[in-house]
């Protein structure tokens, strides 16, 4: 039976039940729903999904302190910042990438991000002029603060009583992303999903995650997991959505549905991550009774979302440390815990090359593995594999940037055997976040650093070159080789350095729907040839041997070829 046409009495039972498993300490009171069947044009059953959302949410909006004054660690957290910026380098050789590594393991600095032009450093004002000192004088001069008050900023990101509005005032006008002024509330837009309104601490959103379970699992499209333990003991939690067949034509080779693994929060600060993982969720659930494209794709396709895989980090950064980036576990410094959990992955794991500095953001452990939750998403993977189940692609989301980047990230020189299609998907993602709401994303490989590398010989100059970053060990290229996941990616999402991991809450909704409209074309996409011939791991990657690297101009052709492949959805 369908699970919406369960009586209401059930479903507020089941909704009472899951609100007493986490109540935030600023919850006051339950919004009521009047009995009628609708309002507003909204059914009641989906005013009832809007419940736990308006709920975690109402506290919080009475009193834009109550969040920080119920949790007297964070605002000790937050006084470290009162004197720290954000500084972007424009970086344009490899010995500028060099130096700011060197200077940035000597320091101990915390890199915010760096692409193929530029690189983000976060650090105490009275530190800059010690940082000049050991750079060559062609990098003192390209740079700018990016961040001037980053208390104020990590501040406005916990819940508020209404939308947080710009915290800074951008120093250059191709910043690349709208002022906060300028973007309408939520509830200007007319958007009816309270719950991504604002950012949600760990327990609303495993509460909002048991509800969808509840909800839906009786008509077989959710199915709330663990994919295990974090280090201090937490599930990892997260969500299987499909719809059940019994067409053996449907599923893989092994039995069970070919599958996409989505996952957020690797670093605890990317809320962003977090919440968009949530957010396409939400929407392939919702959309479910309306979209014929998205009924085709769960048919063929289960996916697997991991909102928070690194949910100890995630909690610690709402009660103690915004800003923290590891996992909570202990490692052979006392003073130092934390693994960066994007750097502790099997494939191409190199000590030689990878920071062997527990107090650095980028200490990924001094093995392989070492950090718990990067072993206990491998494990689990394996052990669905084993079990039949194919996974086809990979999407892991980060902040910030606005890039979608390909493997390998441990190596410029070696070269996935597909890398065409690769680029090719990549553009057509790029592509269609573009066309949702007009933001530019960016392709490349993984493995560069702030610097794009030179050519020589056809080849890239990889070997001997320092890199802000060590690139082994990541997940994508984990997960690409091990699990033969043709087509993974990193997604770093909004923005291009005006808000960083602080971005407003305004942005959550619509970088959420940029992804969403990213996931439909994939999903159409794997739903054609060149997807599906690769779901047998055992058969050779196909690889257009003809294609050339594309440039955005060749978007039309791309999606002919796309058009093309979808001629055979129909006799999958």
């Amino acid at each position: 039976m369908n699970s919406t046409s369960l009586p209401r009495q059930s479903l507020l039972l089941v909704f009472l039940f899951l609100l007493t498993l986490s109540v935030p300490s600023y919850a006051i009171s339950l919004p009521r729903l009047s009995s009628s069947s609708s309002h507003n044009g909204r059914s009641y059953f989906h005013r009832l999904l809007d419940l736990p959302f308006a709920w975690a949410s109402k506290g919080s909006r009475d009193n834009p302190n109550q969040w920080l004054d119920a949790h007297p660690n964070l605002l000790k957290g937050l006084r470290r910042y009162e004197d720290e910026v954000v500084i972007r380098f424009n970086v344009s050789t490899e010995a500028h990438e060099a130096a700011l590594r060197k200077a940035i393991d000597q320091m101990l600095l915390d890199v915010w991000d760096f692409a193929d032009n530029y690189t983000d450093i976060r650090l105490e004002a009275r530190r800059i002029r010690p940082l000049m000192g050991i750079l060559p004088s062609s990098l003192q001069d390209n740079h700018f603060i990016l961040i001037p008050d980053l208390a104020r900023a990590v501040a406005a990101t916990y819940p508020s009583n209404g939308p947080a509005r710009s915290i800074i005032q951008s120093h250059s006008n191709d910043r690349g992303i709208t002022p906060a002024n300028d973007i309408p509330s939520p509830e200007k837009r007319g958007v009816d999903d309270i719950f991504f309104h604002d950012y949600q601490p760990l327990s609303v959103i495993y509460t909002w995650m048991k509800l969808l379970d509840s909800m839906f699992r009786g008509r077989g499209l959710v199915r709330m997991i663990s994919i295990g333990k974090s280090y201090e003991g937490r599930d990892i939690a997260a969500l299987k959505i499909g719809i059940p067949t019994s067409d053996t034509s449907k599923r893989g080779p092994g039995g069970p549905k070919n599958t996409i693994l989505i996952t957020g929060g690797i670093h605890a600060r990317e809320w962003i991550s977090t919440s968009t993982v949530n957010y396409v969720a939400w929407s392939f659930i919702r959309t479910i009774d309306e979209d014929p494209m998205i009924v085709k794709i769960l048919e063929h396709l289960d996916i697997v979302f991991i909102p928070v895989l690194n949910p100890d980090g995630y909690k610690y950064s709402w009660e103690v440390d915004r800003l923290w980036r590891k996992n909570r576990q202990r490692t052979k410094m006392q003073y130092c815990p934390g693994f960066d959990l994007d750097h502790a992955f099997g494939y191409q794991w190199d000590a030689t090359d990878h920071q062997t500095e527990p107090c650095s953001e980028s200490y990924g452990g001094d093995q392989a593995f070492q950090a718990i939750e990067a072993a206990q998403l491998a494990d689990w993977a394996r052990n669905e594999t084993q079990n039949g189940v194919n996974f086809v692609a990979y999407l892991d989301l980060h902040s910030y940037s606005q890039q979608i980047l390909y493997p390998y990230a441990y190596s410029c020189i070696d070269h996935p055997p597909n890398i065409e299609n690769l680029k090719e998907v990549a553009m057509n993602l790029a592509k269609h976040m573009r066309l949702s709401n007009g933001e530019v994303y960016t392709t490349a490989t993984a493995c560069e650093g702030a610097v794009a590398s030179n050519m020589q010989e056809g080849r890239v100059r990889d070997k001997g070159r320092v890199r802000v970053e060590a690139g082994g060990g990541s997940a994508i290229d984990y997960i690409f080789h091990e699990f033969g996941a043709r087509y993974s990616y990193q997604i770093k999402l909004r923005d291009t350095g005006s808000y960083g991991f602080l971005l407003p809450r305004e942005y959550i909704i619509p970088t959420g729907e940029e992804l969403y409209q990213a996931m439909k074309y994939f999903g159409d996409y794997l739903l054609g040839n060149n997807g599906h011939e690769s779901w047998d791991h055992s058969a050779p990657i196909k690889v257009d041997t003809k294609q050339t690297d594309l440039t955005p101009e060749e978007d039309g052709v791309v999606e002919l070829r796309r058009r093309r492949r979808r001629k055979c959805i129909d006799c999958i």
